[in-house]
Order: C-alpha cells, then sequence, then structure tokens
C-alpha cells in the first residue's frame, strides 16, 4: 500500500503544530492506512529529519545534547519521554543499531517526538516542508514496497 495524501495529511499538521487538526485528521484515517501506512510514514520522516540533522559520525555527545534541549523546550515531550530512549533512537537511525529490546510504540512514539523537534527547529516554509514531506514518502514508499 503506497502512501497517500490522507496519510500525509495528519503528519503535515503535526509539524505545523495544529495538533487537534491532527487528531482529527489522524481519527479519519482508515484503520487499515494507520497500520503500517502513516505509522511507516513517520518513522520514514523521522529517518529523514535525522539525516538532515545529524552527520554519519555523529558524536553520542551531540545526541544528548540535542535530546536535551528538546526535553527543555517542552515539559511535555519531558514527561512523556525517556531520555536515555530518546538517544537511542536517534543513534539507533544514524548507525543502525538495534533497538529490538524497546517497545516498538515506545520507539515509534520517541520518532514521533523527536522528528517534530527537529523540524520544527528548522523554520521551514511552505515549500520546505513540501520537501520534507516529499522525501518523508518517497522513503516510506519504498520500504512499503
Amino acid at each position: 500500500m503506497p502512501v497517500t495524501d490522507e496519510m500525509v495529511a495528519p503528519l503535515r499538521a503535526l509539524l505545523t503544530r495544529r495538533y487537534e487538526e491532527h487528531d482529527r485528521l489522524f481519527g479519519i484515517l482508515d484503520p487499515k492506512a494507520k497500520n503500517p501506512g502513516y505509522r511507516v510514514l513517520v518513522s520514514a520522516a523521522f529517518v529523514v529529519a535525522v539525516e538532515r540533522r545529524f552527520s554519519p559520525d555523529v558524536k553520542p555527545e551531540e545526541v544528548i545534547e540535542f535530546v536535551a534541549d528538546a526535553r527543555s523546550r517542552s515539559p511535555h515531550f519531558a514527561d512523556r519521554m525517556d531520555p536515555v530512549i530518546a538517544e537511542r533512537v536517534v543513534l539507533a537511525a544514524v548507525t543502525g543499531q538495534s533497538l529490538d529490546d524497546i517497545d516498538p510504540r515506545t520507539s515509534w512514539e520517541a520518532q514521533s517526538v523527536l522528528m517534530s523537534a527537529i523540524v520544527g527547529s528548522e523554520g521551514l516554509d511552505d515549500a520546505g516542508l513540501n520537501a520534507f514531506l516529499a522525501e518523508a514518502r518517497k522513503l516510506a514508499d519504498e520500504w512499503l514496497a
């Protein structure tokens, strides 16, 4: 199942901090589109964001600093996310390290929050956000093929 515009819409709302709109659009997605479609799209967006933010030779200290900064900017994020898991999820996206010992839902939630933090810090305009979403969609389609 390829990624559809209906799957991209809630992600766009999330990335533009329109949380009620995200919840509404996510709520009307066909259940078959949510799993795996939307979840794979978010994971692909996370990988794209991490690759844009961090070099392949990222040092753990850089990731620790990023997670600490993201947590300090959002009390909601700080309450929801174990910093060690957040750091591991970022490093895994860069290094290919296994996350088999982390609950998949916990990993996906960390990806969602961290991806939003990275993209939010880029201050993308509409064209930049469109390019980011197109890149994430392409990667998700490859994974779903």
